[in-house]
């Protein structure tokens, strides 16, 4: 293995050296100026201390010269033993100056006498041994650990804290990544055993910087103690030199490894990727990366073919279910800084593309290499789907920038479900959401209910789950709206889309201190607690540090610290029962513990279902929703025919507290999976109505029956009143008998009726003659007169204008309306139809 050299101080080239126990000095001719104290160094050296000539004379012959070469045990390992003189002959010894200066050599002489080797063999020893020794010296950063030991380390700049280089398999660990930072987003984060590990991304340090904020930061948050959001308990781990420095792409998380797909590289300055992509595995327990190089595709259902170089996306939506051994990056796009060898002048292009990758030592059956139970190599396996039903329709649009979060229960796998995201001029709706089914590679869609968020990008969301399954919560919180360009506006808002209703609820935080409007950020569940890291939050303010805030999920509150309640049961492997007393790593409900498609939601442990959702889905804290189908009742997949599962909630003692009971799929017709709330009311509504319009219309047809029979009646009384009329005008035209003086009847007299009335009238007037004088009768203001009496005491007629319609039914016209009206006494009125 190569041998590591000494570190420069310099931060932009240091890296970290294996830690060696080093000598308080160098015990060697040569040695750094300034670095000795020249005190100490004598006195180490005081049992050999030379003869030493006060004032040497300048005219002396030179005194032949000796260099001593220390042995690796007196240069490392501190040694004490006394120097060995290795001639009879006196020895020469350089001294440095420790003002940083050489000194005079002060040389001590021997008589003439007492040489026993001449000075051309000395210096030929003293080159041979320069010859052989110097090579190795220099040599050092070639040799493996053991050679450093034996020979010494190449002299330089003493650092100012320890480092160390592993090689292993060509990786290099560098300095500690810095956990103090002004502002962090677009990276990436994922949890594994209560530590929540954060990569990458974009950084800077200062309010000034605009530039150089691609990173390849590695950081843990420890999550099984509780901490305060302004000091949260961040460990900067060694940037890795292999994986690259990327923003926006996915971390997703086995139960001991990390796993990098995806991402950018920086654009400010500009650095495209120089090789294909390569999926890098950070090995947990033995805190080690591990690259796999230029994977490609494996055959399956509505997948690509076999041998399909996989391409880095950048800007997708990515999740991990560590119980099912499985990731998925959802969209994104490619352009010139995701794609080596992509030209700038190419325009980016957006995806709709789900990419699959099954965790090393796991099954899939939709991946054809790994039908019949097979499991996935070292480098896992992956699966590009592209023809996943809907995909293939317009209405199935490219996106980036969204969300992709897991559901179980519905299917035999579960179901995936996106939302959010966009392109640079368009946004994906969210009153109707895109749903996969995992274990049948299919997507459909499910309407909403409820007031629907506005369109963004770059939110982030997490799910908990219910105590005994009967909904699952998603939370999603912030994002931007990309539209006008370069005038982002940035959201703080918190909605809750209830599954499996599809309702979404708005969450009202105005009374709180709610975390600066970001987007870019990334959210994780925990312990039944949002932890949201980072974010892009515009230039209105100067720094976001550390960047970490916590949002009860039960409460629908923002606080001020996190409170670890799964705590070291994390990091402590499963025991494989009921409440898993002293085990949790999952941070998994009571019952719902468990590594496969049976078991329920990482990070829900201690999750209440907020007040808030049980006043829409029904319920109480612990579950219990009586809506479990979606309002918008689905059509097909496994929203349609499936069902969620359902666990049992039991206390301390043991004693069940409640059980849900999954709604019986027999029982109901295809198509449905619970009641229609919304069905039932506007059924309900539509239905009184109906009754309404019909009591009307029954109510207007026996008014019209009435209408009709008043007018026969009024009819058949005008008839009867006009022959009445006729007979007592012929009877006003006899002439009573009369006697008396003077008195005789007219043999020319005569009687006349005037026949002329006006249409409609029946007002008249008739004149009678007679000896007796005369009888006038005219009709009165409303066509009914008075009887008139002539002089001579005749009587006279009624007038026909009092045969009317109107007078004659007088207060007996129908009426539609009024307490005696058709309306509200239609018995009344059948009953005088009915006799009629």
């Amino acid at each position: 293995m190569a041998q590591p050299t000494a570190a420069y101080p310099d931060n932009s080239s240091s890296m970290k050296t294996r830690t060696v126990e080093q000598p308080t000095r160098r015990r060697s001719v040569f040695m750094e100026v300034g670095l000795v104290d020249e005190k100490a160094f004598a006195a180490e050296r005081k049992p050999h201390t030379p003869i030493l000539i006060a004032n040497p004379s300048p005219k002396r012959s030179r005194p032949a010269l000796k260099v001593r070469f220390r042995s690796q045990a007196d240069i490392f390992d501190h040694s004490k033993s006394e120097d060995v003189e290795t001639d009879a002959g006196s020895e020469a010894e350089a001294e440095v100056e420790d003002d940083g200066s050489l000194a005079a050599m002060t040389l001590s002489t021997v008589p003439e006498a007492g040489r026993t080797y001449s000075r051309l063999y000395r210096l030929g020893i003293f080159a041979f041994a320069l010859a052989v020794l110097l090579p190795l010296l220099q040599g050092n950063s070639v040799m493996g650990a053991s050679e450093r030991t034996l020979f010494g380390a190449r002299g330089g700049v003493i650092p100012r804290h320890d480092s160390e280089i592993v090689v292993e398999d060509g990786l290099v660990k560098r300095e500690d990544t810095l956990t103090t930072i002004c502002k962090r987003w677009s990276h990436q984060s994922a949890i594994v055993n209560g530590t929540l590990y954060i990569y990458g991304g974009r950084v800077t340090t200062d309010s000034q910087q605009n530039s150089d904020t691609w990173t390849n930061d590695f950081l843990t948050l420890d999550l099984t103690k509780s901490w305060q959001i302004g000091s949260p308990s961040l460990t900067g781990l060694p940037q890795p030199s292999g994986p690259p420095a990327v923003a926006n792409g996915y971390l997703w998380n086995s139960l001991s490894s990390l796993f990098l797909y995806g991402g950018e590289f920086s654009d400010t300055p500009v650095e495209t990727p120089t090789a294909a992509f390569s999926t890098w595995e950070y090995d947990i327990p033995s805190s080690t990366w591990k690259e796999h190089a230029s994977p490609k595709t494996s055959g399956g259902k509505n997948a690509e073919g076999d041998g399909q170089a996989i391409q880095r996306a950048a800007e997708g939506a990515g999740f991990g279910v560590s119980a099912l051994g499985r990731g998925w990056y959802f969209g994104g796009h490619l352009d010139y800084l995701t794609t080596e060898g992509w030209s700038i002048d190419t325009a980016r292009v957006y995806l709709k593309s789900l990419v699959e990758f099954t965790f090393p030592g796991y099954s899939n059956d939709a991946v054809t290499s790994l039908e019949n139970g097979k499991t996935a190599g070292d480098d896992g396996v992956y699966r590009n789907i592209t023809e996943g039903g809907l995909q293939d329709d317009a209405g199935f649009t490219e996106r980036a920038d969204g969300l992709l979060v897991y559901i179980p229960g519905f299917g035999a796998e579960g179901i995936l479900l996106g939302l959010a995201g966009g392109t640079n001029a368009t946004f994906t709706q969210m009153n109707v959401i895109d749903v996969y089914d995992i274990a049948n590679s299919t997507w459909y869609k499910q309407p909403t209910s409820g007031k629907t968020p506005e369109y963004r990008v770059n939110p982030c969301a997490v799910v908990a789950a219910a105590a005994d399954g009967s909904s699952y919560n998603i939370h999603m919180f912030g994002g931007q709206n990309l539209v006008p360009y370069k005038e982002q506006v940035q959201y703080n808002d918190t909605w809750i889309l209830s599954i499996p209703s599809f309702t979404w609820i708005s969450v009202d935080t105005s009374s709180q201190a709610v975390p600066y409007s970001r987007a870019g950020h990334t959210c994780n569940v925990w312990d039944g607690q949002m932890i949201v890291v980072g974010g892009y939050v515009g230039q209105d303010l100067s720094c976001d540090s550390p960047g970490i805030y916590v949002l009860n999920m039960s409460s629908l509150e923002w606080g001020t610290q996190f409170t670890a309640l799964t705590g070291d049961a994390a990091t402590k492997a499963w025991s494989g029962g009921g409440n898993g007393e002293g085990s949790n790593p999952l941070s998994q409900q009571g019952n719902q513990r468990g590594f496969n498609a049976s078991s329920g939601l990482e990070g829900s442990y201690g999750y209440q279902v907020p007040a808030v959702v049980q006043s829409i889905i029904g319920g109480n804290a612990t579950g219990g929703a009586t809506l479990t189908a979606p309002v918008q009742t689905p059509t097909a997949g496994p929203l349609a025919t499936g069902k969620p599962i359902t666990y049992t909630i039991t206390g301390p003692s043991g004693a069940t507290v409640t059980t849900t009971a999954p709604p019986s799929a027999a029982a109901a017709p295809p198509g449905k999976s619970g009641p229609n709330i919304g069905a039932i009311v506007a059924g309900v509504i539509a239905g009184v109505f109906a009754i309404i319009a019909a009591y009307f219309a029954f109510c207007a047809w026996v008014y019209r029956k009435r209408v009709i029979l008043w007018k026969e009646h009024a009819q058949m009384a005008q008839r009867q009143n006009e022959k009445n009329d006729t007979v007592a005008a012929g009877t006003a035209l006899i002439p009573p008998s009369s006697s008396g003086a003077g008195g005789k009847r007219s043999g020319n007299g005569s009687a006349k009726v005037s026949s002329e009335r006006p249409p409609g009238s029946f007002a008249g007037s008739g004149v009678a003659t007679g000896s007796s004088g005369v009888a006038t009768g005219s009709s009165g203001v409303d066509g009914i007169g008075p009887a008139g009496a002539g002089a001579g005491g005749s009587s006279g007629r009624r007038s026909s204008a009092e045969s009317s319609t109107e007078d004659l039914l007088m207060g007996q016209e129908p009426t539609f309306w009024g307490t005696r009206g058709v309306l509200l006494n239609p018995r009344r009125s059948l009953r005088v139809i009915n006799r009629d």
